[in-house]
């Protein structure tokens, strides 16, 4: 085994050992596993681990590199899907207690891409119920914990995914993003996070595949790293007419840091007083600015307009969530924890009118957006509207003072980005005085994605993040 490979070594590195044989799959599944008896107990983050199957999977991965066989981009590599995401023969429960011994018999789509391309399948990452909510707890499981500090939420609902990505458990992690799902536990445990544009990772099955609000993207703890497993979700499929064009191969290569020089970037802490912000969280924003400034970028507060946007993502959530459990919720009223039962009631008294609304906003806001970006590089903004809050919380009740009603009101700042369609990404900048990971968010045009990647790497490099494990 090569002396130099750990848990903290970036995932195209450990990629590109085990197909250059300097280490073998079964050696780095021990790594990691070693890592996962030192600090799951503690954190939670993987849950239905299966070590048994996951030696075996290593050993097919030698047998098959032995053998001659053409490795793939992800080949050898420990990996942990996120518990919405249905893996074949492996229990998914979906953090409900209604499929807590559910065991699915076909991948979906995303999950057949990552086998495909060579990973090893250890285990699930822990989620809230049904995804619902940037707080990873659920009965089935009980509450993943932040890396950084265990009395911190990990956010959610891809809190599994980060947590374990932070803590050196897996080199790579797969997450799902609503109304910031993957941003929001990318920015509470300090790794880097992809909501990509619609259409770029495509989902199968999916009761609506007109459903436009969650996509499935890569998390990491670097952005070269995130360009790696992008490339492997992302790209057409037959089954899913709605996906973009673009080959997953598009994003497999290293990925070379924008000139911040002459970037155009709009950049606000509150889009203009669109939500309230802790300030510890704006300071890192503001931080964010001027080091940009300092770099050459052409820094503005001028914000796209996102009028409408609050009220058609709550609109097409309730009516999603409706469509999608409102028979479960009648059948079984007690087994869905409070919030997420409210908000598929929410959805009852829709009516088409509404929903037609909804998506005439979305129309709109998608119009504005493309405006926006022709004088306009990037747009700026927080990741989360608070820096990781107590675990024994379900959301924070107040954000600078100001009450929160729901356990949707502090997570604006990543859903108002939801409804324009537009990839979005989360990189660690800067922490609370107590040590807590911030992000900022860093949005581009729809379809640009390779290029946000691109910007993300000339930040993650401004902001000297080295090392994003959480020892």
């Amino acid at each position: 085994m090569t002396a130099d490979i750990t848990v903290a070594t970036p995932a195209r590195e450990q990629a590109a050992a085990v197909r250059a044989k300097e280490i073998s799959a079964r050696e780095l599944l021990d790594l990691h596993l070693e890592r996962i008896a030192l600090r799951n107990p503690r954190l939670n983050a993987i849950v239905s681990l299966d070590e048994e199957r996951a030696r075996a999977g290593a050993e097919a991965a030698d047998r098959a590199l032995a053998a001659g066989a053409e490795p793939g981009p992800l080949h050898g590599l420990p990996f942990a899907f996120k518990d919405t995401h249905a893996v074949a023969g492996w229990r998914t429960t979906y953090g409900s207690p209604l499929f807590a011994e559910h065991v699915p018999d076909a991948d979906e789509l995303l999950v057949e891409r990552v086998r495909a391309a060579g990973a090893v399948t250890i285990g699930k990452t822990n989620v809230p119920e049904f995804a619902a909510g940037s707080h990873t707890f659920n009965r089935v499981f009980g509450t993943t914990l932040n890396p950084h500090d265990p009395t911190r939420s990990a956010g959610g609902s891809s809190g599994g995914a980060a947590c374990a990505l932070a803590a050196g458990m897996v080199p790579l992690a797969e997450g799902s993003d609503m109304g910031g799902s993957l941003r929001n536990p990318a920015s509470f445990c300090g790794v880097v996070g992809l909501r990509p544009s619609w259409g770029r990772v495509p989902e199968w099955p999916t009761a609506n595949m007109w459903e436009t609000t969650s996509t499935g993207g890569p998390m990491a703890r670097t952005v070269d790293d995130l360009a790696l497993l992008l490339s492997v979700l992302a790209g057409p499929d037959p089954r899913a007419p709605q996906a973009l064009g673009d080959p997953g191969s598009a994003f497999g290569a290293p990925v070379v840091p924008a000139p911040l020089a002459g970037l155009r970037v709009g950049l606000s802490a509150d889009l203009d007083g669109a939500f309230v912000v802790d300030r510890e969280v704006r300071a890192v924003v503001e931080a964010a600015g001027a080091a940009l400034a300092g770099a050459g970028a052409a820094v503005t507060g001028t914000v796209p307009d996102l009028t409408g946007a609050d009220e058609c993502f709550r609109t097409l959530r309730a009516w999603h969530f409706q469509a999608r459990f409102g028979l479960q919720l009648a059948v079984h009223p007690t087994e869905f924890k409070s919030s997420l039962a409210a908000n598929i009631r929410a959805g009852e008294s829709l009516t088409g009118a509404d929903v037609a609304v909804a998506f005439q906003r979305r129309t709109t806001l998608a119009q504005r957006m493309r405006e926006y970006f022709t004088d306009h590089d990037v747009l700026v903004l927080p990741v989360s509207q608070v820096p990781p809050f107590p675990a024994d919380r379900e959301f924070p009740d107040t954000v600078d003072g100001m009450p929160m009603d729901s356990y949707l009101d502090w997570m604006r700042s990543a859903y108002l980005i939801t409804v324009t369609g537009c990839p979005a990404v989360s990189v660690p900048f800067g922490t609370t005085p107590d040590g807590l990971p911030v992000g900022v968010q860093i949005v581009a045009r729809h379809g640009a994605d390779r290029y946000l990647l691109e910007v993300a790497a000339a930040v993650e490099t401004l902001a000297k993040s080295a090392s994003r494990m959480a020892v």
